[in-house]
């Protein structure tokens, strides 16, 4: 059973026994026929109103926290209440029973602020149902954020056994490699602090932006090595970077997708990374041309995984935009640093 079939299943029983109660009463204090149907319009009234709040006005209320809009609402719930009930105990009953709730000679105004007193019960109903659900369903959304998150920490600590050992490869191999060739012995101490990098760890999970911005220019100059003088890649930072913290490795994945799919040998066609730094927020823009001769379809670390990280960590505070026109890619990012 899901969590909806669930819902409607204890709104179900929980009116069943809210009306049970009325019939309940019916027979045990032998109520006549026009006292039945009065309280039966009542309760059906108030369900009215109850549904009305737990649906549209206190949900509303909670998306843009406007309490001029909550007040707008309790108060076009109470009229609906009144109108209803004076068009089915004033005219319907009379009609097709001969009695009614109130007598002949009341005023409308008398009819009305009367009722204001009696439309509270389901108005209040409503928002305390509404209330306790919603923060059982917070509860149990944190619960579920909190799981995802020690996911992640233990599926991060797995990782890390075959890079630390790889790093230290790298520093041995590093010192047979220098006397030999500097320009391999230097592709390797890079390689050896990506892998340093990728090892690092903070409370927050965090680090300074220079160092993910220095891990970049390393990602890019043994990505060169490849390419040598045919590698065209346009790396600008606009701002300063100055003590702005960021998760580590992300912004890593746009530019190893790009790497990987695009076009990095033209001229003509740069791959274009540019980073923009303003005063609480960082904007990412990465463009490649498409590679149409790319075979290998896959991506690497995929666009949802990308956007759940965001979300974990960023949750209102940031945004992701892909473009695509069949010739050019391009991922657009802005975080609040602030």
């Amino acid at each position: 059973m899901n969590a909806l079939q669930k819902k409607i299943g204890l709104h179900l029983l929980g009116w069943t026994l809210y009306f049970s109660y009325t019939l309940l009463g019916y027979f045990i204090y032998n109520w006549k026929f026009n006292i039945l149907m009065l309280s039966f319009s009542q309760d059906v009234l108030r369900m009215v109103e109850f549904y009305l709040c737990y649906f549209l006005v206190f949900p509303l209320w909670l998306k843009f926290k406007n309490w001029f809009l909550l007040v707008l609402g309790i108060v076009g719930v109470m009229f609906t209440y009144i109108a209803l009930r004076y068009i089915i105990e004033e005219t319907l009953y009379p009609y097709l029973f001969g009695f009614r709730n109130y007598g002949i000679n009341t005023t409308l105004s008398y009819f009305f602020f009367d009722n204001l007193y009696w439309s509270m019960p389901g108005i209040f109903l409503g928002g305390v149902v509404w209330a306790f659900e919603t923060t059982l369903q917070k509860e149990r959304e944190n619960r579920n954020l909190k799981q995802e998150k020690t996911q992640a920490e233990l599926a991060f600590l797995k990782t890390q056994i075959n890079p630390h050992f790889l790093y230290n490869t790298l520093n041995y191999l590093y010192s047979l490699a220098y006397p030999v060739s500097d320009k391999l012995a230097g592709a390797i101490i890079k390689l050896s602090d990506l892998m340093r990098y990728m090892l690092h760890e903070s409370k927050d999970g965090k680090v300074d932006l220079q160092k993910e911005v220095d891990y970049l220019h390393n990602y890019l100059d043994i990505y060169r090595l490849r390419f040598e003088d045919n590698f065209f890649v346009n790396f600008t930072i606009q701002g300063q970077v100055n003590g702005q913290r960021v998760p580590s490795l992300v912004l890593i994945p746009f530019v190893e997708n790009a790497l990987k799919h695009g076009v990095v040998d033209d001229a003509s066609a740069p791959l274009t990374i540019n980073l923009q730094l303003e005063k609480d927020s960082l904007y990412f823009e990465v463009s490649n041309r498409i590679n149409k001769s790319q075979k290998d379809q896959t991506t690497g670390i995929g666009l949802p995984n990308i956007r759940r990280r965001l979300e974990l960590i960023y949750p209102g505070k940031y945004s992701l935009y892909v473009h695509e026109d069949g010739r050019q890619y391009k991922t657009m990012l802005r975080l609040q640093t602030g």
